[in-house]
């Protein structure tokens, strides 16, 4: 188990935003990894995982687009069934709520990563080895 880097772009809620920002961290190489997007507070919200974290705060800060970071606990989880369930259940018991949770590609085409924001990463980390 390991823990990611997070960032977070706040944009405005508008058709086209996220192939805008998507086409921003292309066009300078920046892999994405895993990311969810929602509205928050009338704000789109959007949560990537990158290969370059440093290079993307750049892109966004460039474009004037506030960023925020944390860290999230990053399990690659076998493509099978119950894999999602037992991890889940393992931090569960282990008294850490998952807020949120997202898919991304992974190094092997066996598995998946997902991206989970708990409230503690290093307490996370130890309940699913």
């Amino acid at each position: 188990m390991a823990k990611a880097k997070q960032l977070t772009v706040w944009v405005e809620d508008r058709p086209g935003i996220l192939g805008e920002v998507a086409s921003a961290l292309g066009a300078k190489k920046i892999n994405i990894i895993g990311f969810i997007a929602t509205v928050v507070e009338g704000r789109g919200a959007i949560r990537l995982v990158v290969d370059k974290p440093a290079a993307a705060k750049k892109v966004f800060s460039e474009r004037g687009w506030e960023t925020t970071e944390e860290d999230v606990l990053q399990v690659a989880l076998g493509d099978k069934p119950g894999a999602l369930g037992e991890a889940a259940k393992k931090l569960g018991e282990a008294g850490i709520n998952i807020q949120y949770a997202y898919t991304g590609s992974a190094r092997s085409a066996a598995k998946v990563n997902t991206f989970c924001a708990v409230t503690d990463v290093a307490a996370a980390q130890r309940a699913v080895r």
